[in-house]
């Protein structure tokens, strides 16, 4: 199969620049595999949709302001990094630009507080660099950093809290498992009164996300790995929900790749930490997820060849260009979809 398969054609008005007003009130468009039919809705319809039983998989990942800017003292050039895996107390991986400038050895103050210094070029594109300060690093990265917005959103973000869910909390992210931005707690609340379970899961979002897929067939891609976490309390409710025959259903494809790395052949989910760089495309069988609440996705990108292998790759283009038709927003502030 072949990167091109997966194209689509996105008119540039319809990526969302800014989020919608109220996170609950973004549109939704459902899509019922067994009858193959789409519905357009409100998100917060959503409790419409699940059921009694039901567990939601969440992504309790947050976002970190990973994006700074450095200056070097003796020439005055500039440097952006962003910041992707956290190696050990100082060294992080991290994508810079521009990267003909980004030399080994070179040092750029980002602020008072804090300096990077260029160590080694990693296989990837991008560089090791170590970070120096002093003090609590969290502290000093929240005011010296930027939010890291796809480079396909050029609007300011007014308030930083709106590209993190609602129950984010666990620092690590480069960028945020959008899907989730919908929730508010009203909805998970009004969910909870209904039966419907919450099970939380980690996966700190990284390269991957950012990284385009370049090779012509999806066999030669290779996916960069991923920091996860899945708990006891996690998997027992939902290896229970689903011996009562309730569904899984992942918020976002983060919590779906995560779940499709921790559950064998038989369905079982199991409590693991570790790196996962799982590629999902058409063929792939779900050993854990039944279905997906996702937002929109790049053209020719792993997350929509992700979203293609819970139906096919025809159907999912047809959804696609129900989307574009309907004048959906797309992407990271964009709306939502239902794969039920």
């Amino acid at each position: 199969m072949k990167t091109s398969d997966f194209f689509y054609d996105l008119p540039q008005e319809l990526i969302a620049q800014t989020p919608a007003k109220e996170r609950s009130g973004s549109r939704l468009l459902v899509y019922n595999r067994e009858r193959q039919a789409l519905s357009d809705k409100i998100f917060s319809d959503i409790i419409g949709h699940l059921h009694p039983g039901d567990v939601l998989v969440r992504n309790t990942t947050r976002v970190i302001p990973a994006r700074i800017f450095g200056t070097r003292k003796e020439t005055g050039g500039s440097m952006e990094f962003l910041l992707l895996k956290r190696l050990d107390e100082y060294r992080w991986e991290c994508l810079v630009r521009p990267g003909r400038r980004a030399k080994p050895g070179l040092t750029f103050e980002i602020n008072s507080e804090l300096s990077a210094t260029i160590l080694e070029p990693t296989e990837a594109g991008g560089r090791i660099i170590r970070l120096d300060y002093e003090g609590v690093f969290e502290e000093i990265l929240d005011r010296a950093g930027e939010m890291p917005l796809p480079p396909y959103i050029t609007e300011r973000l007014a308030e930083r809290d709106r590209y993190q869910t609602v129950y984010a909390n666990q620092s690590g992210s480069a960028a945020a498992p959008t899907a989730g931005l919908h929730f508010t707690q009203e909805l998970l609340a009004a969910l909870k009164e209904k039966g419907v379970l919450v099970a939380d899961v980690l996966l700190h979002v990284g390269l991957g996300t950012f990284r385009p897929v370049s090779a012509e067939n999806l066999e030669d891609h290779h996916m960069h790995s991923e920091y996860y976490e899945v708990s006891e309390e996690s998997a027992a409710v939902i290896n229970g929900a689903r011996k009562a025959g309730g569904r899984i259903i992942a918020v976002g494809t983060t919590s779906c790749r995560t779940l499709e790395s921790v559950t064998d052949e038989s369905g079982t989910v199991h409590a693991k930490s570790g790196w996962t760089d799982i590629f999902i495309t058409p063929g792939y069988r779900f050993k854990a997820v039944d279905a997906l609440i996702t937002n929109f996705h790049l053209p020719e990108s792993t997350l929509l060849m992700l979203v293609s292998a819970l139906s096919t790759r025809e159907e999912m283009l047809s959804v696609y260009e129900h989307a574009v038709r309907e004048r959906y927003r797309f992407f990271s502030f964009g709306d939502a979809m239902f794969i039920e």
